[in-house]
């Protein structure tokens, strides 16, 4: 059987976040950019800090996406426990509505070797919001990131079209007797009735626990 790796996803960005912040999105029909300064990991806060100093701005906010196709890490890291969800927007509107922010600039990070580093390699200013270490390449992230040299600000909400957002997924930790419940919750926002709501079967599919019961005993044939 091959090793698998994660899939780039073609045709949608995920946000990986929490049902306070996918009410929040819902209701007010925005996407907000928030203050890096308290990211778990936290040389890129760092970074975002060091950029933040170096431009000389009042404000700088980031979001965060992924093109990766559903892993543990994503769940575990950015939706950690029964209140996380996943929300797969469509990538053309919701890139071109970055493209068009004013003070905001988007791209997919790009991921170095502290070796490479070591060696001396240059790092432009402008680069340092979209930068981080190897190990952290398999989250194939993409971020907004808004800058403001006169306003301080503690959130940024741009509004969005419900029609990008392609499906939601609850957190696999979401004990199933409460999906029906959440599901017709967000579902009576207004504008959301028709939203594709699932559960992710992440740490327990039917299917995979099928091959475990179909395997060959191959080392009794030998």
């Amino acid at each position: 059987m091959a090793e698998a790796k994660p899939r780039v996803l073609k045709t949608v960005l995920r946000r990986f976040t929490n049902l306070a912040s996918l009410i929040h999105i819902l209701q007010t029909k925005s996407i907000t950019l928030l203050n890096p300064a308290a990211w778990d990991d936290k040389n890129d806060a760092h970074f975002m800090a060091e950029y933040k100093r170096k431009v000389d701005a009042q404000t700088v906010l980031a979001l965060c996406f992924t093109q990766s196709q559903e892993t543990y890490h994503h769940w575990r890291v950015f939706s950690g426990g029964p209140n996380g969800v996943c929300i797969d927007f469509l990538r053309s509107p919701l890139v071109k509505m970055f493209d068009n922010a004013d003070g905001v600039t988007a791209r997919y990070v790009s991921y170095k070797m502290l070796g490479d580093i070591k060696r001396g390699d240059r790092i432009d200013v402008v680069d340092l919001p979209f930068l981080k270490r190897a190990p952290y390449t398999d989250e194939m992230e993409y971020r907004a990131v808004y800058v403001s040299k006169n306003e301080d600000l503690d959130s940024l909400d741009l509004p969005f079209d419900l029609s990008w957002i392609k499906s939601i997924t609850l957190s696999p930790w979401m004990p199933p007797v409460q999906k029906e419940s959440v599901k017709q919750t967000l579902k009576s926002i207004p504008g959301c009735s028709d939203l594709k709501i699932v559960r992710s079967s992440l740490i327990e599919n039917a299917t995979w626990r099928k091959m475990a019961a179909e395997a060959a005993d191959l080392g009794a044939q030998r």
